[in-house]
């Protein structure tokens, strides 16, 4: 069973590595590989055994290879556009901002955000993916990086369960990474753009009165200070197909 199992995970690796879907890739890399691991402990036929090891070693440096080129995204890139969104300022929501990089070409996103763990920052999260839905119509992958709420009681884990099974009913999955040091704040999409915003996707202020404009239409919500840079690197679209 594990080694069905661990077959399939690695089979299906590769064919998405290859189709250009590196998001998923990498999960299923890491997923196959913890199948094949198990499979190694537990293996008592010493030849078997040395196939197995010789296997996972292979996969698990091409999930490395992988997961190296992922991360080098974010590091390159030529300006394209640069925003200043003034303090107070109105008229900057989600779809000014990312909107016409949204395309048809986007089938992945990696979102780098330290902190998602409140229920507003949760909720600018949904926001964020619903325009995404909404104008990548083969959008196949979201990934999310963020720091690991260390409060048991957060509201962060299921959070993103429910976004995860929200976002699978649209044929599209969630994969989340907590991690402990995260600064980095961009959004990179892999048909070569890359936007980082000073502020996350979390700049704007809250309402005075929940009541008013701007509890569903950001665009009326007053935004905090911040700078938004475009860039364009067209290697990271090149790489994927």
């Amino acid at each position: 069973m594990q080694s069905t199992q661990a077959i399939q995970l690695l089979v299906k690796a590769v064919q998405y590595d290859v189709a250009g879907r590196k998001l998923e890739a990498l999960k299923l890399y890491e997923d196959g590989c913890q199948e094949l691991l198990k499979l190694c402990k537990s293996e008592t036929n010493p030849e078997k055994k040395k196939h197995f090891n010789m296997k996972l070693d292979e996969y698990l440096t091409q999930a490395e290879k992988l997961k190296q080129l992922i991360q080098s995204w974010g590091s390159k890139g030529e300006i394209r556009d640069k925003i200043h969104i003034p303090e107070n300022a109105t008229n900057f929501g989600y779809d000014r901002i990312f909107g016409k990089y949204l395309t048809d070409e986007v089938e992945e996103i990696l979102i780098e955000e330290p902190y998602i763990k409140d229920f507003y920052q949760l909720m600018n999260l949904v926001m964020f993916c619903e325009l995404a839905v909404s104008k990548c119509r083969n959008l196949k992958c979201i990934k999310v990086t963020t720091n690991k709420d260390p409060n048991p009681n957060s509201e962060q884990n299921k959070g993103f369960s429910s976004l995860t099974e929200s976002l699978y009913k649209h044929g599209i999955c969630l994969f989340v990474d907590l991690v402990n040091n995260l600064h980095d704040r961009q959004v990179l999409l892999n048909n070569g753009f890359i936007i980082k915003i000073g502020r996350g996707l979390n700049y704007f202020k809250p309402l005075q009165n929940r009541i008013s404009l701007g509890a569903y239409n950001f665009n009326f919500r007053e935004c905090r200070e911040t700078n938004v840079d475009v860039l364009y690197f067209p290697e990271n679209y090149k790489t994927n197909k």
